[in-house]
């Protein structure tokens, strides 16, 4: 495992060396946005699926009591 890691850490590094890095870095930031903007999406997305289910929840309570 450790084997893996620094072979991954010397690729990294061979190519942060590169002269054509500009792409690396346009694509890193788009990798980037994309990151946040899913992680603002599943925040929204999990609040409204934890609220579906409460209400279905206390429904089902509602008809078994």
């Amino acid at each position: 495992m450790m084997a893996e890691f620094v072979s991954r850490a010397l690729r990294i590094v061979a190519a942060l060396k590169r002269t054509d890095g500009q792409d690396m870095v346009e694509y890193a930031l788009v990798v980037a946005l994309i990151a946040f903007a899913a992680t603002a999406g599943i925040k929204s997305l999990a609040t409204k699926i934890s609220s579906a289910y409460t209400s279905t929840g206390t429904t089902l309570n509602s008809y078994i009591s």
